[in-house]
């Protein structure tokens, strides 16, 4: 039940939230736009990581509603196809996941390989393999096997990519100077 206490929802929003928030979807946007492999049905990126940070730092709904702004903002600037809401529920999702397992918790090892497991099954395969079914007329079973070869070789590379980057801006007291 500590999901709903109120630390749990959204802040309210001072200068340093809205700098903050701006910051994070727009190095969201370059990494899972600009800076990806991208095939019809799989996209590598590293969109995950500022949204990952952002959550640690704001909490999950603010983190949730950033990256599913993130997923709009990106879609409307760079997607040569149609919109598919599916795709910013999970990017919505993914953000609470994060920040009920990061925000106001020790970023451990163990919490970040817990969060990137469950995106990894839940959003990942199940969630985003039945958006591509949707909007593919296609059958899920034709996307799940590239989709499970694709993350089963990404989640180790999200993982250790969440902990060294957390990890040096803590190190080097950035985090703890955007809570001041």
């Amino acid at each position: 039940m500590k999901f709903f206490t109120k630390h749990y929802f959204l802040q309210p929003f001072s200068t340093t939230t809205i700098v903050f928030s701006a910051m994070f979807i727009s190095l969201n946007i370059i990494f899972t736009h600009m800076l990806a492999v991208q095939t019809p049905f799989i996209r590598i990126s590293f969109g995950y990581l500022p949204i990952a940070l952002f959550c640690a730092l704001f909490g999950p709904m603010l983190g949730g509603t950033i990256a599913a702004i993130a997923d709009i903002l990106g879609c409307i600037i760079f997607s040569s196809g149609l919109y598919f809401p599916g795709f910013t529920l999970s990017a919505y999702l993914s953000g609470i996941i994060y920040g009920y397992f990061f925000y106001h918790k020790k970023v451990s090892l163990q919490r970040i390989i817990m969060a990137n497991t469950v995106i990894f099954i839940f959003i990942n395969l199940i969630l985003n393999t039945l958006w591509l079914s949707i909007l593919y007329h296609k059958a899920a079973q034709v996307f799940f096997a590239g989709r499970l070869i694709k993350c089963s070789i990404l989640l180790p590379i999200q993982i250790i990519t969440i902990y060294i980057v957390y990890h040096s801006l803590l190190r080097h007291k950035i985090i703890n100077a955007i809570h001041k």
